[in-house]
């Protein structure tokens, strides 16, 4: 089912995400539906905050990408990768390594904005699969960038924090409208403040 995705303004942006156990209701389904949003919505990472969930879930597809970015001869940052789809239980970060790097993020709960965020190229994270099986892992490329910015969403931060405050203050009424749902968008939303 595909879930309207939470608006910037909503408090559930913002609050940090509490760890769930295997038998957290409707979980399997949560992540059914959390995979058929992100697509509808043409995302490549989508976390539960951001369908109302404050649940420390996320999950992430950068598989089709990298094909299109490869299939298209593009020169490309990622080249070499092959992309990865994953989800991401209760995940907590380890360690940030290697040279920060600017890319040009966006994000399906702050629609119609992008702006580049300056992120470390490497994330160490512990998380749970969907079978509550532990792992550690290192994440760097599209796919390190997209689990930080997700895994950002499970702490109660979104993109816009990194940016500097002059920025955020020129961005200021284009984040009230969309709160407001002043802004047209070609998926699903909830917006916090009604028109």
């Amino acid at each position: 089912m595909i879930l309207p995705i939470i608006a910037y303004g909503d408090p559930v942006l913002r609050k940090k995400a509490a760890i769930i156990n295997a038998d957290f209701p409707g979980l399997k389904d949560l992540i059914t539906d959390l995979f058929e949003t992100m697509q509808a919505a043409s995302g490549i990472g989508l976390a539960a905050p951001q369908v109302g969930y404050p649940i420390r879930l996320f999950i992430v597809d950068t598989i089709p990408v990298i094909k299109n970015l490869n299939e298209e001869n593009k020169d490309h940052d990622f080249k070499g990768e092959i992309g990865i789809k994953r989800i991401f239980i209760n995940a907590t970060s380890v360690d940030k390594n290697g040279d920060s790097w600017l890319y040009n993020e966006g994000c399906l709960s702050i629609p119609k904005i992008r702006e580049d965020i300056e992120r470390p190229d490497e994330i160490t994270l512990e998380y749970s699969d969907e079978n509550f099986i532990l792992h550690r892992e290192s994440f760097d490329g599209l796919a390190g960038r997209v689990i930080q910015h997700e895994y950002d969403h499970i702490e109660g931060v979104l993109f816009t924090d990194h940016l500097k405050p002059l920025k955020r203050r020129l961005l200021k009424k284009k984040l009230e409208n969309i709160s407001k749902g002043i802004i047209e968008v070609d998926y699903k939303m909830k917006f916090p403040v009604k028109r």
